[in-house]
């Protein structure tokens, strides 16, 4: 397992392992919309040069927000892997804060934080319904039959 600035891996793979695991190449938060292909970040690779996860981000006004991290394989250390390099980023670039937003559905992605020393700071209520207007293919409802609604920042002082 290797861990790899973005823009060392050919574009195309990145766009794929976009595609493959999140069906998009950009995504629509209320501070945007992202393209992922114009994000920095890192990715950890196998020794076939395959992507087992890819973290994105951007850094503004000292502060970090990852916009994406997702793994392959979970509970394997590669989403881990990926955030403590992006934290490490994060303070080489002097931000005092790191930022984290997902959906109120994605339970995984907010016991993963948490777990890690971030903490809720806001809650965009009906967030989800305005990111629509945009990117309509986004669901009503998550696998679970949870309503998709608003989204949950995390963060962490750094």
């Amino acid at each position: 397992m290797q861990i790899v600035a973005k823009r060392m891996i050919a574009a195309d793979t990145v766009k794929r392992f976009f595609i493959h695991h999140l069906e998009t190449t950009q995504v629509v938060l209320s501070g945007g919309i992202f393209h992922y292909a114009e994000l920095e970040g890192f990715g950890v690779m196998d020794e076939d040069e395959e992507i087992l996860g890819l973290g994105t981000y951007k850094v503004t006004d000292h502060v970090c927000q990852i916009i994406s991290l997702n793994s392959v394989h979970e509970n394997q250390g590669v989403g881990s892997s990926l955030l403590y390099v992006i934290e490490n980023i994060a303070k080489e670039k002097h931000c005092h804060t790191i930022e984290a937003i997902t959906t109120n559905d994605n339970l995984q992605a907010l016991k993963f934080f948490q777990k890690r020393g971030y903490a809720f700071s806001e809650i965009v209520r009906n967030a989800v319904d305005e990111s629509r207007k945009i990117k309509p293919e986004i669901p009503f409802y998550s696998v679970d039959g949870i309503p998709i609604r608003d989204e949950i920042v995390l963060d962490k002082y750094i």
